[in-house]
């Protein structure tokens, strides 16, 4: 998951990008897929011959089944975070929603979070739970903790998390870091 060595600086510019992946969804995805199937085969091909009604329920609910189950795994099958001067933007997916983005004068803080797991969280997706806060999970692994400044907690699990706290606890206090912005 991860090509970076530990430890060691790594330069970024204006606009740092990271991004994490769980291949595993794309399973999940395909028995979305699969119920959809399901279900236009049987509008299709049905030789039903106990009424309209229990087709159309089998039907309605394979490919309602499938569109949630497919959708649902392909929002979270991947996570975008990118950091600018300003701001924190966190898309999932591949047309990016949910997005979150936060400005940076909203973030007290960032930490670096070893091993954040789906399992802590109540599984993949855009979580929340009242004890830890918001996070987005697409995968186990490394993380980002951001600990805002209205008292609550975002965390965003992506590769290189520890490169993205460096950034952005350099854009919190410029100064430390010697850049002029």
């Amino acid at each position: 998951m991860r090509d970076h060595p530990h430890g060691k600086p790594v330069p970024y510019s204006d606009v740092w990008i990271g991004r994490a992946t769980n291949r595993i969804q794309w399973l999940l995805a395909l028995i979305g897929a699969a119920c959809m199937a399901l279900g236009i085969a049987l509008a299709v091909d049905s030789a039903w011959t106990t009424g309209i009604a229990p087709l159309a329920m089998a039907v309605v609910g394979c490919i309602a089944a499938g569109l949630l189950v497919l959708f649902g795994t392909l929002a979270f099958v991947h996570v975008a975070l990118r950091v600018d001067e300003d701001h924190l933007e966190v898309r999932c997916g591949h047309i990016g929603v949910p997005r979150r983005r936060i400005p940076l004068s909203q973030v007290a803080g960032a930490d670096f979070a070893p091993h954040v797991t789906p399992r802590h969280w109540g599984g993949w997706g855009y979580r929340w739970r009242p004890e830890k806060g918001t996070a987005v999970v697409v995968r186990r692994g490394e993380g980002v903790v951001l600990r805002l400044w209205d008292g609550h907690t975002f965390t965003v699990t992506v590769d290189d998390a520890e490169a993205a706290v460096r950034v952005i606890r350099d854009r919190l206090h410029p100064h430390r870091s010697g850049a002029t912005h």
